[in-house]
């Protein structure tokens, strides 16, 4: 098994306040639904406000490598990927368990 997760840091001048970070989180909470390779699907704002905090966290479990690979390239996943960028810089960490 597969724990993927992504903490995303929102871009200078952006904030929840933000109409397209409301979209974004909306989205990232739907990934679970929509793409079928996640087991486990988990997302959610970050409480803190220090500066070193990230913003928002997704945080799935998958099968493999290979089941990582498909749900990267699936369409609504990359509907994700352009909400987020527009907005964020993130970082990424693949584990097994």
């Amino acid at each position: 098994m597969i724990r993927h997760a992504v903490l995303f840091k929102f871009k200078p001048g952006v904030d929840w306040d933000d109409p397209r970070a409301t979209g974004a989180g909306r989205t990232a909470a739907q990934v679970g639904g929509e793409v079928p390779e996640p087991r486990e699907w988990r997302y959610g704002r970050n409480i803190p406000t220090r500066d070193i905090a990230y913003d928002f966290l997704v945080d799935g479990l998958l099968d493999d490598m290979q089941a990582v690979d498909r749900y990267m390239v699936h369409h609504f996943h990359q509907q994700a990927i352009r909400q987020w960028k527009e907005i964020s810089e993130w970082v990424v960490v693949d584990i097994e368990e």
